[in-house]
């Protein structure tokens, strides 16, 4: 390892946890965007090997998931800002989606999906910075089209690492749903993601050599009790946020750090 002793990094990842949480409650995130950024960057720093760096951040952002999108949509449900209609319409396309998904991941080499990652957050980033409306006519689609929406917000997702709020949000946002209630339905969303992400890549990483001690599958397992640590400080804060503060101000700032962020994750991957 270098740059810390490893005993450090029992705080390091609560620390990572204390972030992501935080935005995760605020806006209906699982935290898995940042969370894959700042992982990357620290697996590389303990010299984990360069081939499954990616992998282990993804898998464990995944399952570190589980917990924030409980805590999270626990809390949005109780202010009424969880849309129930559109998680049963979804639940299904999105766990077929993320096996698939967690599949597709593990036929790739760590590079390629660091540069679908960073696709994915200029993505974002441009939505969220730009906060672009809808046409005020455009309705959510019926039950099929939702699954069939739901299947491929969940393949993105097992690719990135992410929770889906940083598609279902702008989605249902275009969709005419308030954006408190986008906020609520997406942390909730986020669970059946995660738990189908979590066994997709405990799976496809059980058998892989080169990983590091403590790690089941693709799931390493200081980083995700450190960090499921860290989020259930932050997450009731956050969503206490959410419907309090302009949103809309704070997805600018938050946009604007996860693109530093990425870019700084990206550059270390491509220059080892």
């Amino acid at each position: 390892m270098t740059g810390f002793e490893p005993t450090l990094w029992w705080v390091v990842y609560p620390a990572m946890g204390l972030l992501a949480g935080f935005f995760a409650g605020l806006l209906g995130i699982g935290g898995g965007m940042i969370l894959v950024t700042l992982m990357v960057i620290a697996f590389d720093a303990q010299g984990f090997p360069a081939d499954r760096v990616m992998h282990l951040a993804l898998g464990t952002s995944m399952a570190t998931i589980i917990f924030t999108s409980i805590k999270s949509a626990h809390s949005h449900h109780a202010r009424g800002a969880v849309r129930w209609d559109i998680i049963r319409n979804s639940a299904f396309g999105l766990v077929a989606g993320t096996l698939i998904g967690t599949a597709i991941a593990d036929t790739m080499r760590s590079k390629w999906l660091a540069i679908v990652f960073l696709a994915f957050v200029v993505y974002s980033a441009i939505n969220m910075m730009f906060d672009m409306k809808p046409k005020p006519t455009r309705q959510l689609p019926g039950p099929a089209g939702q699954q069939i929406g739901a299947a491929v917000v969940g393949v993105l997702s097992a690719l990135v690492g992410a929770g889906g709020g940083f598609i279902t949000v702008p989605l249902m946002s275009l969709c005419n749903v308030p954006l408190r209630q986008c906020v609520g339905t997406s942390s909730a969303l986020g669970l059946p993601i995660a738990a189908a992400g979590t066994i997709g890549y405990l799976i496809t990483g059980w058998d892989k050599d080169h990983l590091p001690p403590l790690s089941l599958g693709y799931i390493y397992l200081p980083a995700l009790i450190g960090i499921v640590l860290g989020t259930f400080v932050t997450v009731p804060l956050g969503a206490k946020l959410a419907h309090t503060l302009p949103i809309a101000k704070l997805k600018k700032v938050f946009a604007i750090v996860l693109s530093i962020l990425a870019v700084k994750m990206i550059w270390g991957l491509m220059h080892p």
